[in-house]
């Protein structure tokens, strides 16, 4: 059967439910989905994640004030864990199509394949619109190594109905430190094994170095400079082969080496649309090299982070785009980065390491906020802060913030980097005490 559209949106992950539903009132708009509706976050990403990780934020507030209030450590129990993540998780991919429904788009299950510049095939349909926009998200690398059939990934973990004893993360990103948080706090055993001697490229390395230690007083157990190189299985277990000899028994194995965009099965040469492995190439429109073609989300090759809220962004500016109601080239603000690992990671802005290699333009601050009573009240191990800012202009331009609020703390300063706020004005404002907004004007002064 043969359908026309103004618009199809190739992918219901946050890129796309938000440009479809944006571009819904006024055009006809189908959305094509192979997998569960909504993508990756609801489903297999940020959310489930999230709500295994409130377990690590529990635990740990409790063994900070242990003898300080309380008596015992509790314990988590896995299964009622998993059971309380699927009663929130589950229902989400039916609720966000029902949901697109209501706002009149079509809403088509299978796998999208170009024909041609304007026309994809999905199961028997041939669709064709005036306008389609591909964002069909990314999923989890496999290293291509022998004994890879046996590695798993963090869909697998997300979807562990028992916690074993010792686990493995190959690799020294978001992924792996994330995930290696919860099975810490889950009682496992857990290693993480890195190529090289610098994970978490992205943050600035003193604090990396803190967060690895900390882990390690929680007793994660790191093996950097190990290049792995083949996964045997082992009766009931696995053993992690690397260089120079190293072998490691482990219960399971999870790749945590990064992400690559899903693009393979939408033969885009047909469409003439330009991609390399890094993902679908784009202009400052989102535009692709097919200008009847755009892309958003984790499938374009660009240089800002691939996170949630820069989808979520994306699909609204191309629903602005498409409409009319916006002529400019898409301008990204600062983008705050959070790692969920205990303590929390965060960073926006210039980051540390750029900004030392400019010191006639930026100053670097570096700030120990252990002792304040923000972090002092529950017993935080640690906080530290690290502010840039602007020599000529003063002011602050980014940030990178270790403790257990640095989710918290780096949404503010992301706000305060973006209105552009002196520390004159920061000054001024009155936020209640003690929280992590109190402590701003502190920070900036």
């Amino acid at each position: 059967m043969e359908k026309n559209f103004d618009v199809i949106v190739i992918g219901s992950g946050v890129a796309g439910m938000v440009v479809a539903n944006g571009l819904a009132t006024g055009k006809k708009v189908a959305i094509v989905e192979n997998d569960l509706w909504g993508g990756t976050c609801p489903n297999r990403g940020c959310d489930p994640k999230k709500v295994l990780y409130s377990v690590v934020e529990a635990k740990d507030a409790v063994t900070q004030l242990t003898g300080k209030g309380f008596s015992d450590t509790p314990q988590v129990h896995w299964p009622e864990l998993m059971s309380f993540k699927e009663s929130i998780i589950h229902p989400m991919s039916k609720g966000l199509k029902k949901r697109m429904d209501s706002s009149g788009i079509e809403t088509i299950m299978g796998k999208a394949t170009f024909i041609n510049k304007q026309t994809i095939q999905v199961n028997e349909d041939t669709l064709t619109a005036d306008k389609i926009i591909i964002a069909t998200g990314a999923r989890p690398a496999i290293l291509p190594i022998e004994g890879k059939d046996y590695l798993l990934t963090s869909t697998d973990f997300l979807s562990l109905t028992e916690m074993p004893k010792k686990v493995t993360f190959i690799g020294g990103g978001y992924i792996a430190f994330e995930l290696a948080t919860i099975a810490n706090a889950a009682g496992a055993e857990v290693h993480i094994i890195h190529h090289n001697n610098r994970p978490l490229k992205e943050f600035e390395s003193e604090l990396v170095n803190e967060i690895v230690h900390q882990l390690e007083q929680k007793g994660v157990i790191f093996h950097f400079d190990t290049h792995t190189t083949k996964i045997e299985k082992d009766g009931e277990s696995f053993s992690v082969q690397a260089k120079d000899d190293f072998t490691l028994a482990t219960d399971l194995v999870f790749c945590a080496t990064g992400r690559i965009p899903n693009i393979e099965d939408l033969n885009l040469d047909k469409a003439e649309v330009m991609y390399d492995k890094k993902g679908i190439k784009t202009n400052d429109y989102l535009q692709t090299s097919n200008k009847a073609i755009f892309a958003c989300g984790d499938v374009v090759a660009k240089s800002v982070g691939k996170l949630t809220p820069v989808a979520s962004f994306e699909g609204a500016y191309l629903t602005n785009y498409l409409t009319g109601k916006i002529t400019e080239k898409i301008n990204y603000p600062s983008i705050p980065t959070v790692m969920y690992s205990n303590p929390k990671l965060a960073q926006v802005g210039i980051i540390i390491e750029q900004a030392s290699k400019q010191p006639e333009k930026y100053a670097v601050s570096s700030i120990d906020a252990t002792s304040w009573f923000s972090y002092h009240r529950t017993n935080e191990p640690v906080s530290k802060i690290k502010i840039v800012t602007n020599r000529e202009t003063g002011l602050v331009v980014g940030a990178t913030c270790l403790n257990g609020k640095a989710d918290e703390l780096i949404n503010y300063i992301s706000l305060l980097i973006e209105q552009k706020m002196t520390t004159k004005e920061t000054a001024q404002l009155i936020m209640a005490y003690p929280t992590v907004a109190s402590d701003l004007s502190s920070i900036y002064n």
